[in-house]
């Protein structure tokens, strides 16, 4: 019996010990155990750095462990994606919204980076709204107007989509409805602004927050915006559908990204905890007071949304016969 009972403690301890040493790594080595860098792909102030900055302060919180945001803007998203990429830190995210990711790749033979081969979609976090506004002294109310002025004056009206999938699109706009405007590329979103305010440029297709301050101050009207559903900010600004220009229907998607060897399970946990945060009145509230909606989706669910995006973008290309950048 002796015998017996000695054998038991000894199977026993080694099953324990064997149990412990399955668990111990996991113990051992927790996450983050560090400053996680939240890399974000604009300059301080645009939406997703906004965005970015509100989900960086909470995610703190819940991981004790310092999140700073690191902005890396230039050449529409590429530089901060590229350089998170190339970054291959364990305790880096990018966040981001998804032109550099669904669109540019499309113009660039030389993005230095593969969205399919470097990324991992974690979670969508926001919506931005995004609006086609013209400068008040264009004299457009509505975008039935607009077109109509631009169909009666070509290449009369000059025009910029402000970044990422944006230009794509309203090309493809232009494209489909025969259409003719002059594009005038800006190195910086504040520079579009102020010329559609000033009425040197007519027509703008970007976030409804960036032109929110000449609108309030009634130099830029806002015609439509290209979301769903009516932005809580302005209900009396119709969507392109309502407007009678499905085609221009986009979604201005803001999302977490992990390095293409994020395990599974970090992947999971961070999404579960965005998507925790995200819920909270303190988000939902401040997003919605600029122009932002939250919007929380999975990490099959947010990729399933990048891909349509993409090929929505690429079927677009070919329609306007858009060549890589080289």
């Amino acid at each position: 019996m002796r015998t017996m009972m000695r054998s038991l403690r000894i199977v026993t301890t080694a099953a324990v010990t064997a149990l412990a040493s399955s668990i111990t790594p996991c113990l051992a080595e927790p996450w983050p155990q560090r400053t996680v860098r939240l890399i974000v792909p604009v300059g301080p102030g645009a939406a997703p750095d906004i965005v970015a900055r509100l989900f960086a302060e909470r995610l703190a919180e819940r991981w004790r462990q310092p999140v700073i945001v690191e902005n890396r803007p230039g050449a529409d998203g590429v530089i901060g994606v590229a350089a998170f990429v190339n970054a291959r830190d364990d305790h880096a995210l990018l966040f981001a919204f998804s032109g550099p990711i669904t669109a540019l790749p499309l113009l660039r033979e030389k993005a230095r980076y593969d969205p399919d081969r470097d990324l991992v979609p974690i979670v969508s976090a926001a919506d931005s709204f995004v609006s086609v506004a013209t400068s008040t002294s264009a004299k457009s109310d509505s975008l039935a107007e607009l077109v109509a002025r631009a169909r009666a004056q070509p290449r009369k009206l000059n025009y910029n989509a402000s970044a990422g999938a944006l230009p794509f699109l309203f090309a493809g706009f232009l494209n489909a409805a025969k259409l003719e405007m002059l594009l005038v590329p800006y190195r910086e979103l504040g520079l579009a602004v102020n010329d559609l305010a000033e009425g040197r440029l007519q027509v703008m297709l970007t976030s409804m927050a960036a032109l929110r301050g000449p609108a309030q101050a009634g130099k830029v009207r806002y015609l439509a915006v290209t979301n769903k559903t009516r932005a809580s900010i302005a209900p009396d600004i119709p969507t392109v559908t309502e407007a009678g220009y499905s085609d221009l229907t986009y979604e201005g998607l803001f999302g977490f990204f992990g390095s293409r060897d994020i395990s599974v399970e970090r992947r999971d946990r961070i999404a579960g905890d965005v998507r925790e945060i995200a819920t909270g009145p303190a988000i939902v509230n401040r997003l919605a007071t600029i122009g932002l909606v939250t919007r929380v989706s999975g990490p099959a669910q947010f990729s399933t949304a990048l891909a349509e995006e993409r090929a929505r973008m690429a079927r677009i290309a070919t329609q306007i016969e858009s060549k890589p950048e080289r």
